[in-house]
């Protein structure tokens, strides 16, 4: 998962940020809640660990921010020393999915991590199949069918198709993308994510007249939506 942290202690924001990487994760550290809202209000995460107490705004203040502006229900883990049961309601209330009270471990914290991504994500795993619409992906032959006819992918194509698939609904930034199908390459840039969404359309078809829409978010990055059958009509 691509995964961000709002902790303003550098040596925790530091470890924690290990643990993640170590666990094939990516993450990035921020020190205030406003650095990450400026951030996400451009780029896009799995999961959010928020610190309760920050310098500039608390992290409730920032949950609120996440609940009323992203667009789609990101699993938040809240981090903090408050660990009275009125701070944890309170918590839960304003729309953290899950709590954990410092000093955290790492073995609890990869453990709540996955939890939660599973919960969230309605990816298919490996060896599964998932069926949208008239499309069949198959992760075990790594293949993808339209209608029972096979369409020819490259393997950068066919990751990048079902990293659409599993986000659908969902804006997902060029830099998320480039980690997720590309990883962490240096040499690999945004460019590539274009060049090849636009192979995509074309191989699969997401026009709405398939019943599917791929847009450009401006400064951002795509959208793949399915489009109710009215709409194709």
């Amino acid at each position: 998962m691509r995964i961000a942290i709002v902790e303003d202690d550098p040596h925790q924001a530091e470890l924690m940020k290990l643990w993640l990487l170590e666990a094939d994760h990516e993450c990035q550290t921020f020190s205030t809640g406003q650095s990450l809202i400026k951030t996400i209000s451009q780029e896009t995460f799995d999961l959010l660990i928020i610190d309760w107490m920050l310098p500039d705004i608390n992290g409730d203040k920032v949950l609120a921010w996440v609940r009323e502006h992203i667009d789609w229900p990101i699993p938040v883990l809240f981090v903090t020393r408050r660990d009275s049961e009125e701070d944890v309601v309170y918590a839960l209330e304003q729309g953290a999915d899950d709590f954990m009270t410092k000093p955290v471990k790492r073995r609890e914290t990869i453990a709540r991590i996955l939890a939660l991504g599973r919960r969230a994500r309605a990816q298919a795993g490996p060896g599964e199949v998932m069926e949208l619409g008239t499309f069949r992906v198959d992760h075990t032959s790594r293949s993808i069918t339209r209608g029972g006819e096979p369409i020819d992918l490259t393997d950068k194509e066919f990751d990048l198709a079902v990293f659409l698939f599993s986000h659908t609904g969902r804006v997902v930034s060029r830099g998320h993308i480039l980690e997720s199908v590309w990883g962490r390459n240096p040499e690999i840039n945004t460019r590539t994510v274009d060049t090849h969404i636009s192979r995509l359309r074309k191989k699969l078809q997401l026009n709405p007249e398939q019943g599917w829409r791929l847009n450009a978010i401006y400064q951002h990055g795509y959208r793949l939506e399915q489009l109710d059958d009215e709409l194709t009509n």
